[in-house]
């Protein structure tokens, strides 16, 4: 067992009290609750993150309890505090929204896992132990008595606690067991040390190496949400280092795994993966309005195409030609795997073929119409591209870091002044598709769309044009073509 650090008694003792006044804030829920479950002749606890948070001076809206009451004995116990789903009846689970807080109440656990299966077969237990010593970690493998009972106020077989004190992350059975009962918790270990600033224990990292192919069994959508909330985390870094340690990467983003074997082209890194991490790391520095995910996944697969990509040069100098488009058709691919939804897959995969773009702007010598096309291409993702593109800025010399970022300082400047004398986000030909098919006498089909998207280059190319300078460029392109 992990042992408390030195000062870790003062450490629990201090937690201790934070539970206790988050469990006064919390009163006003959880205090009606426990009543009727006490009137009712059954036992409760707060369990789980909750429980976690509490001592660590966290506040949550969410809120887990357990209990020897069977599902159907919850539902009459709790259905008029607010109201009820069962989505989770068949697991033992019943949730209840009371004002603000989402409440899951779950009966007495103890499962048996078919290792060969997604799904737990469900077993209800007896003992609150029992029911805590089948969840992933220590730290959340403790329970309060409610009503609290003063004299003993912590439920904790397992010495969570201590792993709390300690910043450590540990199973409260044998690892290998509690990875091949749910392989997920492989992927939790990464998350929560993302989330918390925890160490994984050597044993249990150990396990979850040798055990990352279970993941193989577990569903797309489980391992999407796992790594999206390692993702906002407040340190992804820590938890992606963790899954490509493990080898846990190669089961859910191998492309990023792969880096570590790619030095880049100007050899200021280890490895592009490192240049990667700290791309992701900077991008969260400028988030403005707290984590985005769609921004932070497109810092971290950004130079996933490099790989693929890679050439060497007869004076020995790699290159990555058009490793942003590459890379942008194997972002939607992994995306579309882990089951995002659609726009995400969307936004992140444009966000990665533009992220080179910016650097065409060399010198400011730019045309109005490439800065119109740089931000009608961007669309409603342009801010998150200059985050994105000042973000992808890694090199330890002072001075081109900052005439890269005098350059991009450059670029935005140009991009508001042209803002100011047209609306570069709503760019739309001068000539809409009625007028088209009104000046060439067209009936609606495939020369419509042709001339359309001329006029827009023309928008682009040579900004805005009167109706009669449009008319006479689309008549122009029509007797080009022979129409």
């Amino acid at each position: 067992m992990v042992g408390v650090p030195a000062g870790g008694e003062d450490w629990i003792a201090a937690a201790l009290g934070r539970a206790l006044q988050e469990l006064v804030r919390l009163a006003p829920i959880v205090d009606p609750v426990a009543q009727r479950f006490r009137d009712a002749g059954h036992a409760l606890y707060l369990v789980g993150g909750g429980v976690r948070d509490a001592l660590l001076g966290r506040q949550t809206s969410d809120l887990d309890f357990t209990t020897d009451a069977r599902p159907e004995q919850i539902l009459g116990i709790v259905g008029s505090l607010g109201p009820t789903w069962t989505t989770g009846i068949a697991f033992g689970t019943v949730g209840v929204q009371i004002g603000d807080h989402r409440c899951e109440i779950t009966t007495f656990r103890s499962d048996a896992y078919d290792p060969s299966s997604r799904k737990p077969q469900v077993d209800f237990g007896d003992t609150i132990e029992g029911d805590l010593v089948r969840r992933d970690f220590t730290v959340n493998a403790m329970a309060v008595s409610l009503p609290l009972d003063a004299a003993a106020p912590i439920v904790d077989p397992s010495a969570g606690l201590d792993d709390l004190a300690a910043g450590v992350l540990r199973t409260p059975i044998e690892p290998a067991q509690s990875f091949t009962d749910d392989p997920l918790r492989m992927m939790r270990a990464a998350r929560f040390a993302a989330q918390l600033g925890f160490q994984v224990e050597p044993e249990t990292m150990a396990a979850i190496t040798e055990m990352t192919g279970r993941l193989e069994i577990v569903s797309a959508e489980r391992v999407r949400d796992e790594l999206t909330k390692l993702v906002l985390a407040p340190e992804p870094r820590r938890g992606l280092a963790i899954l490509v340690e493990t080898g846990m990467a190669e089961h859910v983003i191998p492309e990023v795994a792969r880096l570590r074997d790619t030095v880049d082209e100007h050899r200021r890194h280890k490895d592009v993966y490192v240049h990667t991490l700290t791309v992701l790391e900077q991008a969260i520095g400028l988030e403005p309005d707290g984590p985005d995910l769609v921004l932070r996944l497109a810092a971290l697969l950004h130079d996933i195409g490099k790989p693929k990509t890679k050439s060497i040069d007869p004076d020995g100098k790699v290159s990555f030609h058009h490793h942003e488009v590459v890379g942008a058709s194997m972002t939607r691919t992994r995306l579309s795997a882990l089951r995002y939804p659609k726009d995400v897959i969307d936004d992140v995969s444009a966000l990665v073929k533009l992220h080179l773009r910016f650097h065409g702007y060399s010198g400011g010598t730019w045309t109005d119409a490439a800065v119109r096309r740089y931000v009608h291409d961007a669309g409603p993702l342009l801010d998150r591209l200059h985050l994105l593109t000042r973000s992808d800025c890694t090199t330890r010399n002072a001075r081109k870091a900052a005439a890269l970022a005098s350059a991009y300082d450059s670029l935005e400047q140009r991009i508001a002044e042209l803002k100011e004398q047209e609306d570069l986000a709503a760019i739309r030909p001068d000539l809409d598709g009625n007028e088209i098919m009104e000046v060439l006498e067209l009936s609606p089909g495939p020369l419509v769309g042709e001339a359309y998207r001329h006029m827009l280059e023309l928008r682009l190319e040579r900004g805005p044009m009167t109706r009669d300078e449009a008319v006479i460029a689309l008549r122009k392109w029509a007797s080009e073509r022979g129409l």
